[in-house]
């Protein structure tokens, strides 16, 4: 079974994570809920407050199939301030794992050189920060190992394109008709 991370650092956008937990789950691959917080209960940019499943330093990386960043303005600003979670993005990027970000999070990929020579989208105001990527203003972009997806009205289109990379398009796309999401 495929295993997933979706890291959670106060003010992420709810939407943007929580689809992707959900979508994900729905299609049985297990995704992990890790804190990038002091504490199991993170609250997101709404004062939605979340329990996640574990902490950072309780993560077990090696059997993580991808790791997955959720945006929102002050939540990516506290993802990338994460030096541990940072040392595993890039190591998961040189050992080709799948990382998958969105909205305001893809700036992280391309701040760390990730991006150069792929096809990337982020949330609009922050395309400057796609360094080297050839930018684009579809819902979500799958370039080899790494995905990119635009913001929280697209949160459906990156989860079941992460849904699709480890379950199968076919899997994705029967999901999607169940939620009733025309893709």
């Amino acid at each position: 079974m495929s295993r997933i991370a979706v890291f959670f650092a106060e003010g992420f956008e709810e939407i943007e994570a929580l689809t992707v937990v959900d979508i994900c789950r729905r299609c049985g691959i297990e995704t992990e809920m890790v804190s990038v917080s002091a504490d199991r209960s993170v609250t997101g940019s709404h004062k939605i407050k979340v329990q996640t499943d574990r902490l950072f330093d309780e993560a077990d990386f090696s059997g993580y199939d991808m790791l997955v960043l959720p945006g929102g303005m002050a939540g990516t600003k506290n993802l990338e301030a994460h030096r541990g979670l940072m040392d595993k993005i890039d190591e998961f990027y040189r050992n080709e794992k799948y990382i998958a970000a969105i909205c305001a999070a893809p700036s992280i990929f391309g701040h760390r050189g990730i991006l150069k020579g792929r096809r990337a989208c982020s949330y609009p105001s922050f395309e400057s920060h796609l360094e080297g990527a050839e930018v684009t203003g579809g819902p979500v972009e799958i370039s080899g190992h790494v995905i990119t997806s635009r913001g929280m009205g697209t949160a459906i289109d990156f989860a079941l394109a992460i849904a699709g990379v480890f379950c199968g398009e076919e899997k994705a796309a029967q999901m999607a008709e169940t939620i009733v999401y025309r893709r």
